[in-house]
């Protein structure tokens, strides 16, 4: 065979081989969908990932975030783990009416999450917190403690020595909504402080996509959405004040628990992941190089310290 009938050949093998290559190749997101179901006339948005007889994990995100914050997350984890991870009303996708049509409460938020569930039919579950995720999810684990397999908390506070500098200004808000919602704004809602909220202190600002923050800024700036915060935040005072309680059912049940928290959070300091081993000692702390949005930064440290934590708790049960 002659030299150019050899390359010719050649050739021709390296396509095949590309060809099949590609042909093998398959996307790990195959295995996430998007849906919505009606919970109360509400149309509540969720992302599931990972096989139906899976064990689950309920993943519950914080401000001003959605289900989206997530999604790197979700085919790190979908192939052992079956991943449901809600919108709350007013946030992402899901229904957002006015105040006047729906009570912006946590005990609220709670309550349709949890008929969620019921919808869903999961009856046994992790839970996964991120900020506002811990008041939501330790409403639904005292709600329904038999649910609960176990705890993991990304950024998510229950001890009032979790609660920055910057909240002192979020507590006049508090004590007189109506003059100091301006400084709340500025304070909480502005392009500047949701900004900050992903990037804190950390000495690696590059690593920061700023789609995160301008998406984000994007949503707040719908309209309504100045009301529905507002008025959300307004309620988070009865978080700090069910802090004992949280704080008491932790001590009291013991829950395998999981702690992956970025220290460069301006929000919340590292003082509020180590205070999860006063009331749970054998609980698994892990102070990241991340700020409030962790997986900003550190989705594959995330991902490694979850896998297997859950192969663990999986092999105990088995």
């Amino acid at each position: 065979m002659n030299i150019p009938a050899l390359l010719t050949l050649s050739a021709a093998i390296a396509c095949m081989t590309v060809q099949a290559s590609a042909q093998d190749l398959r996307s790990s997101r195959r295995a996430i969908s998007y849906h919505t179901v009606d919970i109360d006339g509400l149309m509540i948005f969720y992302r599931e990932a990972g096989p139906a007889n899976a064990p689950t994990v309920l993943m519950l995100h914080g401000f001003p975030s959605s289900s989206r914050m997530w999604e790197p997350l979700l085919p790190l984890l979908a192939d052992k783990y079956h991943l449901i991870a809600p919108d709350y009303p007013g946030f992402g996708n899901s229904s957002a009416p006015s105040p006047s049509g729906f009570a912006y409460t946590f005990d609220n938020l709670a309550r349709v999450i949890g008929e969620l569930t019921t919808k869903l039919g999961l009856t046994d579950y992790v839970l996964f917190m991120q900020d506002y995720g811990g008041p939501v999810g330790f409403r639904m684990a005292l709600s329904h403690p038999e649910r609960v397999r176990a705890i993991i908390v990304q950024n998510a506070v229950s001890h009032e020595q979790g609660l920055s500098p910057l909240w002192a200004a979020r507590r006049k808000y508090w004590a007189d909504p109506v003059h100091e919602l301006e400084n709340l704004k500025a304070n909480f809602t502005s392009f500047d402080a949701t900004r900050q909220r992903h990037i804190g202190t950390s000495p690696r600002p590059e690593r920061y996509d700023p789609d995160t923050w301008t998406d984000e800024y994007a949503f707040l700036s719908r309209p309504g959405q100045a009301d529905i915060q507002a008025t959300l935040f307004f309620d988070y005072r009865t978080n700090v004040a069910s802090y004992p309680q949280w704080q008491r059912w932790l001590r009291e049940t013991r829950p395998p628990i999981l702690v992956v928290w970025g220290q460069y959070d301006p929000s919340f300091t590292v003082a509020g992941a180590t205070a999860y081993g006063d009331d749970v000692p054998d609980a698994e702390i892990h102070i990241l190089e991340a700020g409030h949005f962790a997986l900003d930064e550190a989705t594959d440290e995330i991902a490694s310290l979850v896998r297997k934590f859950l192969e663990r708790m999986d092999g105990h049960r088995g």
